[in-house]
C-alpha cells in the first residue's frame, strides 16, 4: 500500500492507522500523532521557505572559503561558527581545544610527461611530502592495484614513478561503495610503493566524473618507511598518461611538489546546545566537519553537514520546541586529515562521564535526503523504522543497518553510543568530492534544506520517544 504523503492536503483525525512498504520489505502498523505529523512539516515548510541553511553555506564557503585544519581559512569557520550559535541564542555555545595536524600544499604542482612535453592535471594528495626542490624524474610502471606491486617486486619497481590506475567502479550504484572501492590506492598506495623503492606515487583520481579536474585526499604514511611524494591526476589525464604508455613502455614523467608539513597547530571544535528540558545531561549529538580540503569551497564535503546541524537547533528554537534531552550541535575539525577533532570529543566525553542517547552525522553531501544508516541494536533500528510514515517518501524512504560517521564513530567506540549516518543521494557527490569543483554553485538550495529538515525530523522523534 502507497505510503500517505503529509505534504499533500489530507483530511486526519486525531490519530490514524497507516500500512506503508518499505526498502526492508517490512510491513509496519502505526498510529501517527497529529502533532507529530504537524511539527514534521512545519520543519520542512520552514526550512525551504527561509533558506537560512542555505544563506550560512553561502556565507561560508564564499567568505570564508576553504578550511584546510591548521589553516586560516579553519580558524575564521571556528570563530564564525561560534558567533552563529551565539547570536542564535543557543543555550551554550562553547569550543574543545585540540592540536591539529598542520600541511601546506604550497607552489601549484607540475606533473609532465617528458617524452610528450605534456602538462597532466595533477594536485598532490594531502599529508604528501614534497620532491627534491629540482622536482623527480623517472619511469614509469603502470598497476591497477596494490595486489600488482607485489607480483611485480622491487626489481621492476624500484627507483620508478608507480601510477594506480584502477579506476572507480561505475557499474556500482552506490558511489560510496565505489569510492571505498578505489581508495586504498591513495591511502596505502604511496608507502607500499616506496617498500619497493618507488620514489613517487601518481594516482588516477578516485570519484565517478569523466573530467580532468584531480581529486586529492589523505595519505596514510606507514611509520618506518620511506615517505614518497604522491599526487591525483584528473581522470582524462590518466587516460593520456596510460596511452602514453602503450605506445612507449619507457615513457618518463616529471613530478614537481612543494608541500610541507609544520608542527600541530591549536584548533577547536564549536559547539552550540538546547539543554533538555527532562534529560538535561542525556545528549543527542548532531554534526558534521567544519574544515575542508584546501581547493573547492568544502560546500558539500562537509560546510553543508555543519550548517544543517546549526539549523536543526533553530528549527526547534523556530517552532518553540524544548527538547526533552540536550540537543548538542558540534562542528568537528579535522576529519579531513587526521579525525583529532572526533577523537577529542569521544576523550572528553567519556572524561566528563556525560551519557550520549545518540550521535548523528551529515557527512556525505547537501544532495536530496534518501534514509539514514543506523548502528544500533535489532529493535532500536526496527523503531527508527516505524517512524518512516512521518517523512514524504520523496525524502526519508528507508532505515538501514548500519550507519554512522568518522567523526561520532569515536564516540561509538568509547561509549558505544548508537550512531546514524544521514545518507543523501549519492550519484553527484564523488563527481565533486575532494576537487575544486566542491563549490557552493554546486549546493541546490532545495535539496540542501529538505536534508535540513530530514535531519530535524529524525532528532525530534528520537527526543520525543527515546531509543
Amino acid at each position: 500500500m502507497k505510503k500517505i504523503s503529509f505534504f499533500f492536503p489530507i483530511i486526519l483525525p486525531l490519530t490514524f492507522l497507516i500500512f506503508f512498504n518499505c526498502n526492508q520489505k517490512t510491513d509496519y502498523q502505526i498510529d501517527l500523532n497529529l502533532e507529530d505529523v504537524k511539527v514534521i512539516k512545519q520543519f520542512f515548510d520552514e526550512a525551504l521557505t527561509s533558506r537560512e541553511t542555505y544563506n550560512l553555506l553561502d556565507h561560508l564557503s564564499n567568505k570564508i572559503g576553504h578550511r584546510l585544519s591548521g589553516s586560516e581559512g579553519a580558524s575564521k569557520a571556528v570563530e564564525w561558527t561560534e558567533k552563529i550559535m551565539n547570536d542564535y541564542g543557543f543555550d551554550k555555545v562553547y569550543k574543545q581545544d585540540l592540536f591539529v595536524p598542520n600541511w601546506k600544499r604550497g607552489d601549484k604542482e607540475i606533473a609532465r610527461i617528458i617524452d610528450l612535453n605534456e602538462d597532466l592535471s595533477v594536485l598532490a594528495l594531502g599529508m604528501s611530502v614534497a620532491t627534491p626542490k629540482d622536482g623527480v624524474r623517472a619511469k614509469i610502471i603502470e598497476v591497477q592495484g596494490l595486489e600488482d606491486l607485489e607480483s611485480l617486486g622491487r626489481e621492476n619497481i624500484e627507483g620508478k614513478i608507480v601510477f594506480f590506475n584502477r579506476p572507480t567502479d561505475q557499474r556500482l550504484i552506490l558511489t560510496g561503495a565505489a569510492y571505498g572501492g578505489a581508495v586504498d590506492q591513495r591511502a596505502s598506495g604511496p608507502s607500499i610503493a616506496a617498500k619497493y623503492g618507488a620514489v613517487g606515487v601518481v594516482i588516477r583520481s578516485v570519484g565517478t566524473a569523466f573530467d580532468d579536474v584531480p581529486h586529492t585526499g589523505g595519505i596514510k604514511y606507514k611509520d618506518g618507511i620511506k615517505k614518497i611524494p604522491a599526487a591525483a591526476l584528473g581522470v582524462k589525464s590518466a587516460d593520456r598518461l596510460t596511452r602514453a604508455l602503450k605506445k612507449n613502455s619507457n615513457t618518463e614523467l616529471f613530478m614537481k611538489m612543494n608541500c610541507k608539513t609544520l608542527e600541530d597547530a591549536p584548533s577547536h571544535n564549536v559547539i552550540g546546545e538546547l539543554i533538555g528540558t527532562e534529560f538535561p545531561d542525556q545528549i543527542i549529538t548532531v554534526g558534521g566537519h567544519i574544515d575542508s580540503w584546501d581547493v573547492g569551497h568544502g560546500a558539500h564535503d562537509d560546510g553543508a553537514g555543519c550548517m544543517q546541524s546549526i539549523q536543526v537547533l533553530r528549527l526547534f528554537q523556530k517552532l518553540d520546541i524544548k527538547p526533552r534531552h540536550t540537543i548538542r550541535a558540534v562542528m568537528f575539525m579535522n576529519e579531513e586529515n587526521g579525525t583529532r577533532g572526533g577523537l577529542k570529543y569521544a576523550e572528553l566525553a567519556k572524561k566528563n562521564k556525560e551519557s550520549h542517547l545518540v550521535a548523528l552525522e551529515s557527512d556525505a553531501g547537501a544532495f536530496t535526503p534518501r534514509g539514514f544508516g543506523v548502528t544500533a541494536k535489532d529493535a532500536t533500528i526496527e523503531k527508527f523504522r516505524s517512524w518512516l510514515p512521518y517523512f514524504d517518501e520523496n525524502t526519508i524512504s528507508f532505515i538501514k543497518k548500519g550507519g554512522g560517521g568518522v567523526d561520532i564513530n569515536p564516540l561509538h567506540k568509547t561509549l558505544g553510543t548508537p550512531t546514524i549516518g544521514f545518507i543523501p543521494d549519492s550519484q553527484r557527490m564523488f563527481d565533486l568530492h575532494h576537487s575544486p569543483n566542491d563549490v557552493f554553485s554546486n549546493v541546490h538550495p532545495r535539496e540542501l534544506e529538505l536534508g535540513t529538515a530530514s535531519i530535524a525530523g529524525i532528532i525530534y522523534l528520537i527526543d520525543k520517544y527515546g531509543l
